[in-house]
């Protein structure tokens, strides 16, 4: 081997190594800092876009999910008013029975229909009063065939969203709950027709049907109500399942493996060490000419 000054062989391959080893010890400190694999694009440019796709996708359809609770809940609102009308009827349904019997005076019948007008007017105060989050469900609002989100309030039929993207069949339900006044059902002095009163017992017995017809609209309004939410419990489901897919495939993409990194952190902070021990010996050689000059 050749003794020089100027230049030190053996210290700048040392150096390189070290710098190599000390470059591996960084980037398994940081993987296991972190918790990921995939810290910077320089990481892995692909799967970076890939796993960045995904988490767009899993946040997506979290906030899905929370739409479809929200819109659950909505349901679940509407469905207690009208089973709150619901005893309305039913007592509205009694006390027309009571005065088409021929045992009550007149007078006594005008007791009996204010209590019947009383229940009527209560079915139209709850269908008024009737929100969620400020949005009233039992008065029309949402009665629409049509939605129309263009405008700063929306319009028609409720439109709850809770897909990743804007495809009818994947993306969004319509919800169409119907006007549930009383007049709307057919009872009660604002209405049209037999049932409007119950002052007379002829007119008592007319309104019998019509408050039947009357339960039967509500139970429809309440049916249709019933599997919105069964679908929309269903939807919630999947998309919480197919949440934690992609959460299972993203990490499998960005997580580090410990086990494997660990190994690798080991191996660099190994190399580190012996790279300094022998760059430590490497400057000490050309010491060696000295002793030749003395």
């Amino acid at each position: 081997m050749t003794v020089i000054f100027n230049h030190n062989p053996l210290a700048i391959v040392s150096g390189y190594y070290l710098t190599r080893a000390y470059d591996g010890l960084e980037r398994s400190t940081l993987r296991l800092s972190s918790g990921l694999r995939i810290n910077s694009a320089a990481d892995d440019p692909a799967g970076l876009a890939v796993s960045e796709l995904m988490r767009a996708e899993i946040a997506s359809l979290n906030q899905g999910v929370r739409n479809a609770n929200d819109a659950i809940s909505l349901l679940q609102t509407a469905d207690g008013g009208m089973s709150v009308i619901d005893e309305k009827l039913i007592r509205m349904k009694e006390l027309a029975t009571q005065a088409s019997t021929g045992t009550y005076t007149s007078d006594q019948r005008l007791i009996i229909d204010s209590e019947y007008q009383a229940m009527a007017s209560e079915i139209t105060r709850i269908a008024n009063a009737t929100d969620f989050n400020g949005i009233r469900l039992l008065n029309g609002h949402l009665s629409g065939a049509t939605h129309s989100g263009s405008g700063l309030e929306p319009t028609g039929k409720l439109k709850v969203h809770f897909g990743t993207g804007n495809l009818s069949a994947e993306d969004y339900y319509y919800v169409q709950i119907g006007l549930s006044t009383a007049s709307a059902l057919g009872v009660g002095r604002s209405a049209t027709g037999s049932a409007r009163s119950i002052s007379t017992q002829a007119l008592a017995q007319a309104a019998l049907d019509k408050i039947d017809a009357a339960i039967v609209s509500k139970d429809k309004i309440r049916a249709n109500l019933g599997s919105l939410q069964a679908r929309l419990e269903n939807t919630v489901q999947a998309l919480s399942l197919q949440s934690e897919n992609l959460q299972l495939a993203q990490s499998r993409i960005a997580d580090v493996d410990l086990a494997t990194e660990m190994a690798e952190f080991v191996r660099s902070q190994i190399l580190v060490n012996s790279a300094t021990a022998m760059l430590s010996q490497a400057n000490t050689l050309p010491q060696l000419a000295l002793q030749l000059l003395m």
